[in-house]
């Protein structure tokens, strides 16, 4: 008697993990450029926050946003990788090359509020990433653990430090 073979729950699971990834890789990926812009280490971050989603896929249990949950994922490991790495003390490795020599006022003014925003400190870049994002303050709350009121008079205060650095 032959028996056709029935798709496992496992291999379910592996499917509908592979497409939320691709659904939310560009929020992956935001992140991940907010706390570095070496593509080698990008990718490296990337695939440390796949490896915690994976790891935690199965506990979640819907009480938020997949989004919400694939952010946070995201932002906990880079703060947790950025914070061993600080730790660390390594030295970058400097090309001195820069491959976007672009010389108009506003990609120069955009550069110069980037290079502001990864002076501040891993949680405050967290809120300023997802308000660039366009999230509203509820849900940047949710993905930060504090609430909207907070998370507003947080932003109020980077911006001011923002303004004077």
């Amino acid at each position: 008697m032959e028996t056709k073979h029935q798709p496992s729950a496992e291999s379910d699971i592996n499917r509908e993990f592979a497409r939320l990834v691709r659904e939310h890789k560009s929020t992956i990926y935001t992140v991940c450029y907010m706390f570095s812009k070496d593509n080698d280490e990008v990718n490296d971050l990337f695939q440390e926050i796949l490896v915690n989603l994976w790891r935690g896929f199965a506990k979640f249990e819907g009480r938020s946003d997949i989004r919400t949950w694939f952010y946070r994922v995201s932002l906990n490991t880079c703060i947790s990788i950025d914070r061993k790495k600080k730790r660390g003390k390594t030295v970058p490795l400097s090309m001195n090359i820069n491959l976007y020599d672009d010389t108009d006022t506003d990609t120069k003014q955009v550069k110069m509020l980037y290079d502001r925003i990864n002076k501040l400190g891993p949680f405050d870049r967290a809120i300023v990433l997802l308000w660039l994002d366009g999230l509203p303050y509820d849900e940047i709350g949710d993905i930060v653990g504090i609430s909207a009121k907070n998370v507003s008079v947080k932003l109020v205060r980077i911006r001011e430090r923002l303004k004077h650095s």
